[in-house]
C-alpha cells in the first residue's frame, strides 16, 4: 500500500551508505528477484570498490532512500550504451509500503531526461508495479544470465517518455 504519509527522503549518496546498502543485497529473496547482480554479490571489497568510483562518475545519480532517517534503500540513474536507466533496491524489511514508488517519483522529478530506462525480472511483480505506477510501460524483452540464479531468465523492459 502507497502512503502519501510516508516521510521519504533522498539524499546523494555517500561512502559511509554503503555498509549498510551492501547488507541489504545479501538478503537471498531480494538477490532472486533482482536476478541480474554481480557473479560474486557477497564480496564487500569488491562492492564498496565498484560504487565508490560510481560515486565519483558525474553520469550517474545514486541517492540513498531514507525513511524517518533511517537508511531503508538505494536508488540510482546511471547511463547505459547510451541509454538512461534507472534502478533501486529496498531493505525486504520495508518492501510492500510504497518506498521504492515514492522514491522512483522523487528522482524522476531530479532527473528530467527522456527517455528512460527501467528493466526487471520477469517474476519481480512488486518492481513491475512499481515502474508502472511511475508512468512506465512495458516496451519489451530480452534474455539474461541473471547471476543470483545461476541460469538465464527473461526479463521485461519498461520506458517513460
Amino acid at each position: 500500500m502507497t502512503s502519501n504519509k510516508l516521510n521519504i527522503k533522498l539524499k546523494p549518496t555517500e561512502i559511509e551508505d554503503l555498509d549498510t546498502l551492501f547488507e541489504f543485497q545479501l538478503d537471498k529473496e531480494g538477490g532472486y528477484l533482482a536476478a541480474f547482480m554481480p557473479k560474486d554479490h557477497t564480496d564487500k571489497a569488491a562492492y564498496i570498490n565498484k560504487y565508490t568510483k560510481l560515486l565519483a562518475d558525474p553520469t550517474v545519480n545514486n541517492q540513498t532512500i531514507l525513511l524517518d532517517n533511517a537508511i531503508v534503500g538505494s536508488i540510482a540513474k546511471f547511463v547505459m550504451q547510451g541509454d538512461t536507466e534507472i534502478t533501486y533496491w529496498i531493505d525486504r524489511k520495508f518492501w510492500g509500503q510504497g518506498i521504492a514508488t515514492k522514491a522512483l517519483k522523487e528522482l524522476l522529478k531530479m532527473e528530467t531526461a527522456r527517455p528512460i530506462v527501467g528493466r526487471v525480472a520477469f517474476d519481480n511483480f512488486g518492481s513491475q508495479k512499481v515502474l508502472e505506477k511511475c508512468g512506465f510501460v512495458k516496451i519489451g524483452t530480452d534474455k539474461g544470465f541473471a547471476s543470483a540464479r545461476g541460469t538465464e531468465i527473461e526479463e521485461y523492459t519498461y520506458e517513460l517518455k
